[in-house]
């Protein structure tokens, strides 16, 4: 089975025989991010790296929709959510509602977390699962914060 960026690559030529720009643009954006983050890491692209990267530059599009529609630019929006279509279907399902909430118990017992301040904790223990690239960290952040004192 090919990976997210075996089928990505394979996704950016299928676009520009298409003659689908919007599509060939931000796939051609993603595999430069990945890329980017490959040599700034020293490592060879991997799955963990090509899903953290597609993640982050849908985040990155999301947090700047909110700027555009404080400014009023609708045109910007309406091609940034087009973008995050286009990479969101690179990104697998994450973990949320009750297995999500299994783990923030789990790590919240392992670090023996009893107030906010050991928050970083839960979050450092979360963040070395294996299931770390599936998770969605600012819902985590608000789970965290309402289960300890």
């Amino acid at each position: 089975m090919a990976t997210t960026y075996e089928t990505l690559r394979a996704d950016i030529i299928t676009a520009m025989k298409a003659r689908d720009s919007v599509t060939t643009t931000s796939l051609r954006t993603a595999d430069a991010a990945i890329k980017r983050a490959a040599m700034d890491a020293n490592k060879e692209i991997d799955e963990t790296l090509a899903i953290s990267t597609l993640r982050k530059a849908v985040k990155n599009l999301a947090d700047a929709n909110v700027e555009f529609a404080k400014g009023g630019r609708a045109d910007l929006i309406a091609a940034n959510e087009i973008e995050i279509r286009v990479l969101e279907k690179y990104l697998p399902k994450g973990i949320e509602g009750a297995p999500l909430e299994a783990l923030i118990a789990a790590a919240i017992q392992e670090t023996a977390a009893v107030t906010k301040k050991d928050m970083g904790k839960v979050i450092g223990a979360l963040k070395k699962l294996p299931e770390a690239a599936l998770i969605d960290f600012g819902v985590v952040s608000k789970l965290v914060q309402a289960k300890l004192p």
